[in-house]
């Protein structure tokens, strides 16, 4: 059956090669994730000068780094002398300058060019113009954004499309993300393509299918209705769930800032083009998802509270252990779904019922960002 004779409730998915086709992983590798502002790592996690992370971005591997003045600095993880990777390790510390292990080229945390073997007796040699290619960087919600096209796109547009989708300016602000600490982080390897995995967050047709205690603390997602890519009106605790906790139980301590309108809600938010925000009274939860091959994602999820609450040592087993498992079992079905990508009888792709409807406006916006009339930096 094509997409001309569907009934009028049904609408077509992308096709199976989508999901396979290392051509198609290679085209959103440059025109989306080298192209668009992609969040990187935690600022806090760069908590001194000299601290650095590691990231896959596209195709490129980031080295991300706190200089001595305080600021941030992104660069690509490439020696400008032959190009091997300055540093292999996914985080660490230097104590004032990058070194290459193959010749000691030495980059300062800026970037620049600070020495080399025999630099003095080679003329003409730039120590900026040999420096560290840099990235664009901006800072929000406590993490560092980069964006490795030439001529970034507004930033402004990303914050003002997450202010659109959950009711004004104040919404996302009032929860301090950028002031919390982390509590718990989770990393997990997941065995399929990540718009499965984003088309998995948008739409809650299969909550009340896998998601039990979940929808035993957000009744309403047990309908099927309601369309994650952003829950703006704040879905409603059930009247005995005390918390948002995998029993119900009473949570941690309230975010001071958010709203009376805004407690016992959960809010929800997908950042295009790999991060989920989840927003409840007494912590934050922000997914980001890293695409390593066309059937594989890595995914780092952290789960954010009031500093003192992290602290203290309070125990956050029950408030982690909620979005946990909706995670595992997300991913399980992410991860059952991507092998039948590639049979003869998905070739053409699947339908969407009327209540995953709005995950076909985020096919077009890949099918969009793919077109050969889209420019890679826009």
């Amino acid at each position: 059956m094509t997409s001309n004779s569907l009934p009028d409730c049904l609408i077509a998915t992308l096709p199976g090669p989508a999901y396979t086709d290392p051509a198609v992983f290679a085209q959103e590798q440059e025109r989306i994730f080298e192209a668009l502002w992609v969040c990187a790592v935690r600022a806090a996690d760069l908590d001194v000068p000299g601290a650095f992370r590691t990231v896959q971005v596209g195709r490129e591997n980031i080295l991300v780094t706190r200089a001595g003045d305080g600021s941030v600095h992104a660069f690509f993880n490439v020696c400008r002398h032959r190009g091997a990777r300055l540093c292999a390790d996914a985080a660490g510390r230097v104590e004032r300058a990058f070194r290459c292990p193959y010749h000691a080229w030495t980059y300062g945390l800026s970037g620049e060019l600070v020495a080399a073997p025999n630099l003095t007796r080679m003329t003409g040699i730039s120590r900026t113009g040999y420096g560290l290619v840099p990235v664009a960087t901006r800072q929000w919600l406590g993490y560092v954004w980069v964006c490795l096209a030439p001529e970034p796109p507004p930033f402004d547009d990303v914050v003002g499309e997450v202010a659109a989708r959950l009711g004004g300016a104040g919404a996302v602000e009032r929860y301090d993300v950028a002031g919390l600490g982390l509590g718990r982080r989770i990393r997990y390897d997941v065995a399929a393509n990540w718009k499965l995995i984003v088309e998995n967050f948008m739409e809650c047709y299969h909550c009340a299918t896998i998601h039990p205690e979940l929808t035993e603390v957000i009744p309403e997602f047990a309908n099927g209705y309601a369309a994650q890519c952003f829950v703006g009106h704040g879905a409603a605790f059930d009247d005995g769930a005390k918390g948002f906790t995998v029993d119900g139980s009473e949570g941690l301590e309230r975010l001071p800032g958010i709203s009376p309108g805004q407690d016992r809600r959960y809010y929800a938010v997908t950042v295009r083009p790999q991060v989920f925000v989840n927003l409840v009274p007494d912590h934050v939860i922000l997914h980001r998802l890293f695409p390593l091959a066309p059937d594989r994602t890595r995914v780092e999820c952290d789960w954010l509270y009031l500093p003192h609450v992290v602290d203290s040592g309070q125990d956050l087993g029950r408030s982690v252990e909620l979005f946990d498992r909706v995670n595992r079992q997300d991913f399980a079905a992410c991860e059952r779904c991507q092998p039948a990508m590639d049979s003869r009888t998905y070739a053409t792709g699947g339908v969407l019922v009327p209540s995953e409807h709005h995950i076909g406006e985020f096919h077009d916006w890949v099918r969009a960002r793919l077109s050969p009339g889209t420019p890679s930096d826009d």
